[in-house]
């Protein structure tokens, strides 16, 4: 993958909140609806995903910008100990045939200088990094430190596969089962839990990229798509309730959507701009338990102008004006 900064369109110095600025603009710009005639737009999402999950976790970038794991998260090898050179390695870092390799045995007696090897063509074969590994862990078949066998396929493992998905905020809060297709392909159908919280990852084991030692997974990045109406506040969900101005000034019954069915809710009268209604367990799913939904207060006028309405409102301001910024 890409260098992850390169990918989000970030500096090396950006804090965590341009981070995230920079992901919502982009996620938006390449999510997969916007782009279907592009076939690599999935591919392109997933990458960003990728990118956003290592640098918007404090201590994976941390780790990144070290040097520790690289752009997919995975550990880098930091080179032997005492920061030299490779053992037996030549000008530029590369094993050199003109090398000698000194190595070492474990015994009874601890560690012993073994007879050098020679170059490469001699009695032995070119003593490579596999035959430093197998004498450091041995050398030979048997119980673990005394003859443990390092056979160069322990690293066939195959490699997992990044794929994105997003899901609607009622989907997410009541939990759905997708059809995906991973860049590899392959359909798969995956199983959205209730509750789940936006970037969260699913992984699905031994569904990746084939190796000799077995499959890797497939590591999914869940997003949750802004929704028209309500905004999530952790496990609370709000919304603005649009209310005419004579249901603001008598009072009504009026509907409320909530993530699961519409709830009727009584607006008393005289009710201002701006009155909060909460409605319990009527939000999102949580560990702690359901959240709540906030029904803000919003009045609305008519559209268009209204003669009558505009004399009313002048004759009441003559008559019985008042200041609410009294207090501010």
């Amino acid at each position: 993958m890409r260098d992850p900064y390169e990918v989000l369109g970030v500096d090396r110095k950006a804090n965590a909140g341009d981070i995230k600025s920079a992901y919502r603009r982009l996620a938006k710009k390449l999510h997969p609806d916007a782009n279907k005639n592009d076939p690599k737009a999935a591919t392109r999402f997933s990458e960003l995903n990728a990118a956003h999950e290592l640098l918007g976790d404090e201590d994976k970038r941390k780790a990144f910008d070290r040097g520790e794991i690289d752009a997919e998260g995975k550990p880098r090898f930091q080179g032997f100990p005492g920061g030299g050179p490779r053992p037996g390695s030549g000008p530029g870092g590369g094993f050199s045939p003109d090398m000698n390799f000194e190595s070492f045995n474990f015994g009874p007696e601890g560690f012993t200088r073994a007879p050098r090897r020679g170059r490469a063509g001699g009695a032995g074969g070119f003593g490579g990094f596999e035959d430093i590994l197998k004498e450091a862990f041995g050398g030979g078949r048997g119980r673990a430190g005394a003859g443990s066998t390092f056979e160069p396929e322990d690293f066939g493992v195959g490699a997992d596969v990044h794929a994105a998905l997003t899901v609607t905020l009622p989907e997410a809060a009541r939990g759905v089962t997708e059809r995906l297709r991973l860049p590899t392909g392959k359909d798969v159908d995956v199983k959205i839990p209730s509750g789940i919280s936006n970037g969260q990852q699913i992984r699905l084991k031994g569904q990746g990229m084939a190796g000799q030692s077995g499959a890797g997974d497939v590591l999914i990045t869940v997003s949750i798509a802004p929704h028209a109406v309500f905004t999530l506040e952790g496990a609370d969900v709000r919304l603005d309730l649009p209310v005419t101005l004579y249901e603001a000034a008598l009072g009504a019954k009026v509907r409320v959507p909530t993530l699961d069915k519409p709830v009727e809710v009584t607006i008393p009268p005289w009710t201002s701009s701006g009155r909060t209604f909460r409605l319990k367990g009527k939000g999102f799913p949580a560990k702690a338990g359901r959240g709540d939904l906030l029904a803000t207060v919003r009045i609305v006028l008519p559209e268009g102008r209204d003669a009558d309405l505009e004399a009313l409102m002048k004759k009441w301001q003559d008559e019985r004006s008042y200041d609410p910024r009294k207090d501010m």
